[in-house]
């Protein structure tokens, strides 16, 4: 059970792989070592863009998000390499399965970095002891290298890992803000984006000091209540519990894919956008869940992107029904420009087992038919245990794994056996 929000004292880790897909490779093959590489997401086409690189590839000026013909043109003898998402899973599963065995307050937050609640853990040693005793394990035995920042929050401990990297291991206390947090420019604050800044630095907030001393009445009127929430942070204050159960609180299950071309073929647009639903499908159905709104995104040739939705009076998961509103609101919004890129995604997502059934006209003979076949299952339930029918859906739960790492939907793998 996650601390209580007000606890005094607590001691918080923030752990963050370093490049993490390139040092899993790197481990795969130690050959790459010393070399600069780059994980990018289709090395050969125009939508290759740079997931994450190597430090040898960074100090030529490599950096995610970049286009490959830019990353080859600064760094000319960058290794590009495909992403093994299968690979990077396993290796997140195993570093996170080393942190439960510190503690059962882990909480992970993407596939290469989590938070630990250590407070209650100092039959284990010092904070540092312990943060070096993960480190080095980590690095042994997977051979992948990690920062750590430790604080009493986890605002603290996230800033705190992002200040020595790689193989880092920081110690941020509240005592000290003003002489190692106050002095950094406001885009290094975690939790502000580029268009933060800028509104901030209009109103000559220009250093995260700058934002810890700003009034809050105008940082409200500015960004609304998250000017005064910005404003806590920036003072060191964050309440917020290291909560192992926050991985299930998804509310959105998407997916989105570049053309390799810019197109106006609705042929080519309908065959990219029902691969795109497919995979909504199947992930939906493997965290047995359902969702009340579609909501597509289209990026035009000239990267302009709008996102439309639209939101039904049922839940949904099978294929054929989140498709049937895709099309819909594609047909509605596109204004035949060239598009670049398609996403879907399934909304107010819900597990299905909090989900009362909302039976209608068309749907309530087909739920009849199955009243049956349901209370069957629950007879066999009942005398072999509620695990009896995951056997049978083993084999597809093993295609359906997600492909990406900016899907959250496998973080709690490392708690399966």
């Amino acid at each position: 059970m996650a601390h209580s929000a007000n606890s005094k004292g607590r001691v918080i880790f923030h752990i963050d792989m370093n490049c993490f897909y390139a040092s899993v490779e790197m481990a795969h093959n130690p050959e790459l070592k010393g070399k600069p590489i780059a994980i990018a997401g289709n090395p050969e086409e125009r939508k290759g863009i740079i997931v994450t690189s190597s430090y040898e590839a960074r100090a030529k000026g490599v950096k995610t998000t970049m286009p490959v013909w830019q990353a080859k043109k600064l760094c000319p003898d960058l290794l590009l390499m495909r992403p093994n998402f299968d690979r990077y899973r396993e290796a997140s599963r195993a570093i996170f399965k080393m942190l439960s065995e510190i503690t059962p307050l882990v909480q992970p937050v993407s596939i290469d970095e989590g938070y630990l609640d250590i407070t209650d853990t100092k039959e284990l040693g010092t904070p540092v002891e312990i943060a070096d005793y993960l480190q080095q394990r980590i690095l042994k035995e997977l051979d992948i290298p990690c920062s750590l920042g430790i604080a009493p929050n986890k605002f603290l401990a996230k800033m705190a890992s992002d200040m020595r990297k790689p193989l880092g291991i920081t110690i941020l206390r509240k005592r000290e803000l003003a002489s190692t947090l106050w002095p950094l420019q406001i885009e290094e604050m975690h939790g502000i984006g580029a268009k933060t800044a800028e509104k901030l630095k209009k109103v000559s907030i220009h250093t995260i000091g700058d934002l810890a001393a700003h009034d809050v009445y105008s940082l409200k009127q500015l960004l609304g209540v998250n000017g005064e929430r910005l404003k806590n942070l920036a003072n060191g204050i964050d309440y917020r519990p290291v909560d192992p159960e926050a991985v299930h609180d998804f509310k959105s299950i998407g997916s989105s894919q570049t053309l390799a071309h810019d197109s106006t073929d609705w042929d080519e647009l309908h065959q990219l956008l029902e691969h795109l639903v497919e995979n909504v499908a199947k992930r939906v159905k493997r965290k047995s869940a359902a969702g009340k709104s579609v909501q597509l995104m289209i990026r035009f040739h000239n990267h302009q992107t709008i996102t439309r939705s639209k939101t039904l009076q049922k839940y949904i998961d099978e294929k054929k029904d989140i498709l049937f509103v895709a099309k819909e609101l594609l047909k509605k919004h596109w204004n035949e420009e060239p598009v670049r890129l398609l996403g879907v995604s399934l909304q107010n997502l819900e597990e299905k087992r909090q989900v009362g059934e909302q039976l209608d006209l068309f749907t309530y003979r087909d739920n009849v038919k199955k009243e049956k076949l349901y209370e069957t299952m629950e007879e066999l339930t009942d005398k072999y245990g509620k695990n009896v029918f995951l056997s049978l859906n083993s084999e597809k739960d093993k295609e359906q794994q997600p492909r990406t790492s900016f899907q959250k939907d496998f973080l709690d793998d490392y708690k399966k056996p």
